[in-house]
């Protein structure tokens, strides 16, 4: 590998793919990304028009400015492929994140985990007398601040749904 392209530094960036509805389209997005070797950090997918059966699938993916070029170019080359956009580089965009985050603990901990989960406006959707599951929402790093200060709280588990993005302004995608 040329030094200039492995001195090169790495990126996060959030792709939006616009997709026909169909068998086997998902299948063939990730099998991209593993034939080369790019890491997907996060992935969502969801039909976002029923009349012309079109879903988003949204990939958080790191590598150099170049990699991720190679990346987009080789997705649009996908025969059920209709768009792709990098909303990071491109657009101005708005990126959330759901979680569902377990904490175990009594006495000054419970209380403790009480406080922050109204700092960030986490919910309580399920609790016991010695456990907690709150539904924090909001960007990405909000959420993994979130969780880290679980963890001396008695933290158990955590499962999250991957970035959902748009980008900002009048324009479709």
């Amino acid at each position: 590998m040329p030094p200039f392209i492995k001195d090169a530094p790495i990126e996060r960036r959030t792709l939006s793919v616009l997709v026909d509805n169909e068998a086997g389209v998902l299948a063939r997005v990730i099998a991209l990304f593993s034939a080369r070797g790019y890491n997907i950090e996060s992935l969502t997918v969801a039909e976002v028009d029923r009349a012309s059966h079109t879903s988003r699938i949204t990939i958080v993916t790191t590598g150099t400015a170049m990699m991720i070029e190679q990346i987009k170019a080789q997705l649009d080359r996908l025969v059920p492929v209709s768009k792709v956009v990098d909303l990071t580089a491109e657009h101005e965009a708005v990126e959330r994140e759901m979680a569902l985050v377990k904490v175990q603990g009594t006495g000054e901990k419970r209380v403790e985990a009480m406080r922050l989960s109204d700092i960030f406006r986490a919910r309580i959707v399920d609790t016991t007398h010695s456990s907690f599951v709150f539904e924090v929402s909001g960007a990405p790093a909000k959420l993994d601040k979130f969780i880290e200060l679980m963890r001396p709280l008695g933290l158990v588990d955590v499962s999250r749904t991957g970035v959902v993005a748009i980008s900002r302004g009048p324009e479709g995608m």
